[in-house]
């Protein structure tokens, strides 16, 4: 339990807030690189509560102000040209760097729009996802983290849209527990068959399906620890005194977490706030293996979490698909066999902002006890001028790679040398294994 001013110091994201602050530090995914395709790639967006508009010139991106400065026309139905964004009202024109190129409207000669500027971001593009940068001076590097330099066969990115502020939603992430609740089903089914779908897998070294091991196995021990990028979860489930289900979780501070979705692929997932009550999750699907099937991934994500905005099909106002009869017979939650509207469920029906003075933890919520910590010391780091967890120049960032996500059943008696040994042989045998360390 926690104090209501403890609770707004870490959820509170606008611009003038802390938390908002020490987010602002950090490199941010505004859209998936899909998203602007097409005849006319401008997107309007929100991002950290600012109302912004995205466009895609030539080689480049922009994000700049959603609204002209020039009388607040939105420049997300501006006219889209090879070297900027030119506002519909009058005319006038933004370059990506948010400096007034034109004043058509004005006397010949004019040097008035040399005065103008309008608020401007940089993106970059990292493995389907454009990342805006919102905060002063330096942007951070980028980590090697898998997810940045597996080659793009072997990433797949997608995005879906929740009804709640952001802490929350990153908090069901780093909760290990709840997988054998939430995600239960009352039977297995065929592996193979079940492609890009989470928790209906094998882990590595088995062939006992995952949803057998969670389902049957629901008393875990929660190991967490700190490190270098954030935090590390060990979730272990006894199977036998020989045998040991291990799970192998991280937290890449400030908001994203990475877990294994299979033997051979990851998921590193971002949660991303569009203001205090709102917030998208970003996904990176990384493969060690095969390269990833992205049409069938996609297809499979598009039924629940459609395009062109990626909100769910269910949620508040229809009780998130809850099915009585299949809460009785096939899923515990009784809404549906997709993951994310498991997760979505728990964080939206906690409201908008959960009001965590009500909460009582228990010991399985150790990682988000100590997640929070992090973010506090973060924050007070950020406020006071030094540079907290994760702002890192490009040495710093080129010693951060993995993390290990393990998924696995391995020896009881060697369980810790198993998972790394597990990831280590993982790495050897993927095709870009020599990028990464």
């Amino acid at each position: 339990m926690i104090s209501a001013e403890q609770n707004d110091l870490m959820t509170r994201i606008g611009a003038g807030t802390p938390c908002g602050r020490l987010l602002r530090r950090y490199w941010q995914p505004v859209a998936l690189a899909d998203e602007l395709q097409g005849e006319r790639p401008v997107k309007a967006v929100r991002l950290l509560g600012e109302d912004l508009v995205l466009y895609k010139a030539g080689a480049g991106y922009g994000l700049i102000q959603r609204h002209c400065p020039h009388r607040g026309a939105d420049l997300a139905y501006g006219r889209l040209k090879a070297d900027g964004l030119r506002c519909s009202f009058h005319g006038w024109k933004f370059d990506a760097a948010g400096k007034c190129v034109e004043t058509p409207a004005e006397p010949e000669g004019s040097r008035m729009c040399e005065q103008i500027r309008t608020v401007a971001y940089p993106v970059i593009e990292k493995s389907g996802i454009l990342f805006a940068y919102l905060g002063a001076g330096a942007a951070p590097a980028f980590p090697r983290f898998d997810c940045f330099i597996a080659p793009e066969a072997y990433t797949f990115a997608f995005k879906g849209y929740w009804d709640c502020n952001w802490l929350q939603a990153l908090e069901v992430g780093i909760d290990p527990a709840h997988a054998s609740w939430l995600h239960k089903y009352f039977e297995d089914e065929d592996p193979a068959a079940n492609y890009g779908r989470q928790f209906r897998g094998t882990p590595a070294d088995s062939s006992l399906p995952i949803s057998k091991v969670l389902r049957e196995y629901d008393l875990p021990e929660i190991r967490v620890e700190r490190t270098e990028y954030g935090m590390r979860l060990q979730t272990l489930r006894k199977l036998s005194d020989a045998q040991t289900h291990i799970r192998v979780t991280n937290v890449l501070f400030p908001q994203a977490f990475v877990i294994p979705m299979n033997a051979e692929m990851t998921i590193t997932q971002f949660h991303v706030p569009v203001d205090d009550t709102g917030c998208y999750w970003y996904s990176i699907f990384t493969s060690f293996g095969t390269p990833v099937d992205k049409d069938t991934m996609r297809s499979q994500r598009l039924r629940t979490y459609p395009a062109p905005d990626y909100k769910p099909i269910f949620g508040r106002a229809n009780g998130w698909g809850f099915n009585p009869e299949e809460q009785r017979t096939r899923t515990f939650t009784g809404m549906g066999v997709d993951i994310n509207i498991h997760d979505q469920f728990a964080c939206e029906s906690q409201g908008p902002i959960q009001d965590r003075t009500k909460e009582n933890l228990g010991s399985s919520d150790k990682g988000i006890v100590l997640y929070r910590r992090i973010l506090v010391d973060a924050i007070r780091k950020s406020e006071a001028g030094e540079k907290p967890l994760m702002v890192v120049d490009d040495a710093q960032a080129s010693a951060l790679t993995g993390p290990p996500a393990i998924d696995g059943i391995g020896p009881t008696a060697r369980v810790d040398e198993y998972w790394r040994e597990t990831d280590a042989a993982r790495r050897n045998k993927a095709a870009w294994a020599g990028r990464a360390a």
